[in-house]
């Protein structure tokens, strides 16, 4: 019998290579569909899906620059697997750890890209506001990332926050 401690190691690692599969299926797709054509209208002003290589990060930041994103995609890779580590595995921490799976999700989807591609592959478009075109992978992240301020402002104490990341223990 496996450890709860284990367990979720290991359920987060599924969770984090079905969202990844999702993701890459997902671009496999839109490279399929999207690629050479002007895209798809899913309802007329508000949502497209249109194929966009895009080279940099969000808004186009950084465009050409893949060292930097491999290493700080890395990096970051890292500090979280970090944390996921020094975490109590119990009660309120593990809805953190396992946004962190969630975060890994996106942050290795995009990663994979940019590894084989040289390029992410991004396709979902909101014309409405005229937002940058974005992936799947890139959902879990700004998610993610909504969420883990949300919990840190709102769900846990300070003493749970020194908990997490304090790193005086397990």
């Amino acid at each position: 019998m496996i450890s709860k401690s284990k367990f979720h190691y290991i359920f987060a690692a599924v969770i984090t290579i079905v969202l990844v599969v999702l993701d890459q299926f997902t671009k496999y797709l839109a490279v399929k569909y999207l690629l050479g054509t002007e895209g798809i209208t899913l309802i007329k002003g508000i949502l497209e899906l249109q194929y966009l290589e895009n080279t940099g990060a969000a808004f186009s930041i950084l465009e050409g620059k893949m060292i930097v994103f491999y290493v700080l995609t890395l990096i970051i890779g890292a500090g979280i697997v970090y944390l996921m580590i020094r975490m109590p595995k119990k009660g309120k921490y593990l809805t953190l750890f396992y946004t962190f799976s969630v975060l890994l999700a996106g942050a290795f989807g995009n990663l994979i890209d940019r590894v084989v591609h040289h390029y992410v592959v991004d396709f979902i478009y909101f014309s409405l506001i005229d937002f940058p075109v974005f992936n799947v992978a890139d959902i879990y992240v700004t998610l993610c990332v909504f969420f883990i301020v949300f919990l840190i402002l709102f769900y846990y104490s300070e003493d749970e926050i020194n908990a997490i990341f304090s790193f005086k223990g397990k």
